[in-house]
């Protein structure tokens, strides 16, 4: 099985990135940002250096972390955009041996207003046929995007986008409202989500946090692995129990989160902070599965 996470939160520079896989033991990692520049936005001489500084460290990237079709881009959004996100992106994948992106359905709109779902799935086709078309497979993700609005919306997606599977993150529905239900749309419950979802999950995202507090949309704090609402143990031994063979992915989020306004500058807290996370992930895998 393999063990990755998404290192850009363990510090910006790749020698970084790099000495925290080793020290966990690792020998992948999941790929969204170097120097805080998303990988398939990198100039070609920035990316080529940093493919041949992974080769040489024996590192290899399990996935993507990409842009496309993200919680940062209205449905509204230039396509064009998009389509030059994989422009760029497609041979990288190949450069770097990764078959896996983490793509998204766009950003919600406000609950009641028109979610213009065709063009989503219009879109998300288009992503889907231009990365499969080179034998890349799209992965979508579970966060603040259509397909993130229960579980039922991400089963609709699968319906009308063929060839899409999912990279399930754990700690996503503990602050997003269950849109299938009404009228008062709890939070989602993560290992229900998982459960209607689960056979067409190829990989896991890792993270753990606590419900909003009254009145908020994002988590009251992200939390260490098992020790928030994500209901980790119970999702480990659900795939388990599956005999799900794909990866996890960690990402902390504890103490610098990616898509904060304000980062934590403290390079040393972030690096030490990922490696026990890491760790302590390690651990709760090992006890709650019969993993080899």
């Amino acid at each position: 099985m393999i063990l990755s996470g998404f290192t850009d939160e363990a510090g910006a520079g790749l020698s970084t990135q790099i000495k925290a896989t080793k020290e966990l033991g690792w020998s992948h990692l999941s790929a969204r940002t170097i120097n805080g520049v998303s990988i398939h936005d990198l100039p070609e001489d920035e990316f080529g250096a940093i493919a041949n500084q992974l080769d040489e460290a024996e590192i290899s990237v399990v996935e993507i972390g990409s842009l496309i079709g993200s919680w940062s881009k209205e449905i509204e959004s230039d396509f064009d955009i998009t389509l030059g996100e994989i422009e760029r992106v497609i041979p990288r994948m190949k450069r770097l041996g990764t078959k896996m992106i983490r793509i998204m359905s766009y950003a919600q709109k406000p609950w009641g207003e028109d979610q213009k779902e065709s063009i989503r799935f219009e879109r998300l086709r288009e992503i889907v046929k231009r990365l499969s078309d080179h034998g890349l497979e799209a992965i979508h993700e579970n966060c603040m995007n259509w397909g993130g609005f229960s579980a039922k919306h991400t089963l609709r997606l699968l319906e009308e986008v063929p060839g899409l599977k999912l990279v399930f993150d754990t700690g996503n529905p503990v602050f997003q409202r269950d849109r299938s239900l009404a009228p008062d749309h709890p939070w989602q419950n993560p290992l229900e989500f998982l459960n209607t979802i689960i056979d067409h999950v190829i990989h896991v995202h890792v993270k753990d946090c606590l419900n909003p507090l009254p009145g908020e949309t994002e988590p009251e704090r992200y939390t260490f692995p098992g020790e928030g609402q994500a209901k980790l143990v119970e999702i480990l031994q659900l795939l388990d129990n599956k005999n799900y063979k794909g990866g996890y992915a960690i990402e902390p989020h504890v103490s610098t989160v990616f898509h904060a306004a304000e980062k934590n500058t403290n390079s040393h807290e972030n690096y030490s902070s990922y490696v026990r996370y890491g760790k302590q992930f390690q651990q709760i895998l090992d006890t709650s599965t019969c993993r080899d």
